[in-house]
């Protein structure tokens, strides 16, 4: 028979896991109160943040237990999301038992992330298609196919050193501005605006944007604040990169740049 703390344990762990790999907070809340549910816990508490977890359960009993977890804003994993989905409707079917249960959880964990030459290839992908979507052509295209593959291999060094994710896509911002104005400057890709645009789209937080508009949907209103500021920074920080580096090459570099 599992106790209070090992059954509340497993399902904040896996409420953690979900979160922090980009699972709603309503999702995130539901699971934890349907693993509770599924393994009897009685007089449970359970509530959900964008950055945090609280839980309690059997309050009023002698195997009274509660838990915080702190869950930092963190990459998405998508497919780690689907794994612990599954794992989660399994354990609430009762098809397999909470030691089961434990040892999947941490093979979930353990889910490797897409490789680097993948990520590299298809930011660079992303980066030629929306240059193209806005009005660029096919050498501006090209060049930005370029500056996307250069542009997630420098995340890539950026998330390893454990580098702010607002510092990163300021220099990250900063970068393709500049790789795009030393082309122009040596006659290539005159579609400039078109070249930065398609560059940075890969940085814009969109995951975070839809997030914050769901949550406040469903009356999470903290938790959609917490994740529109987040998504405000990162425009904030991706303009501030671009903007100092055309301030300075309008102003330093030869005059206004053409259009």
């Amino acid at each position: 028979m599992e106790s209070t703390k090992e059954v509340l344990a497993f399902a904040v762990e896996l409420g953690d896991q979900l979160l922090r790999n980009g699972g709603e907070v309503y999702r995130v809340e539901d699971t934890v109160l349907n693993i509770l549910e599924a393994y009897d816990v009685e007089d449970y508490d359970v509530y959900v943040l964008s950055n945090g977890i609280f839980a309690s359960a059997n309050e009023k009993r002698d195997d009274a237990c509660s838990m915080v977890r702190h869950v930092p804003l963190a990459n998405y994993h998508l497919t780690k999301v689907v794994e612990l989905n599954q794992l989660s409707r399994d354990v609430c079917s009762r098809k397999i038992n909470l030691a089961e249960a434990e040892k999947r959880l941490k093979q979930c964990k353990e889910i490797k992330s897409v490789s680097l030459p993948l990520r590299m290839f298809f930011g660079g992908l992303g980066s030629g298609c929306f240059t193209f979507m806005f009005g660029g052509g096919l050498e501006e295209s090209v060049i930005a196919f370029l500056i996307g593959i250069i542009v997630q291999h420098i995340l890539s060094l950026l998330n390893k050193s454990s580098a702010s994710k607002f510092i990163g896509n300021i220099i990250c911002s900063m970068l393709i501005a500049i790789m795009t104005l030393i082309l122009l400057f040596f006659g290539f890709g005159p579609a400039y605006h078109s070249t930065i645009i398609g560059g940075i789209m890969p940085l814009v937080p969109g995951i975070a944007l839809t997030t914050s508009i769901r949550d406040f949907n469903n009356s999470d209103y903290l938790s959609g604040t917490i994740h529109f500021i987040d998504a405000l920074m990162t425009g904030f920080c991706i303009a501030a990169g671009v903007g100092v580096v055309m301030i300075f090459a309008t102003r330093y570099l030869g005059g206004v740049l053409p259009l």
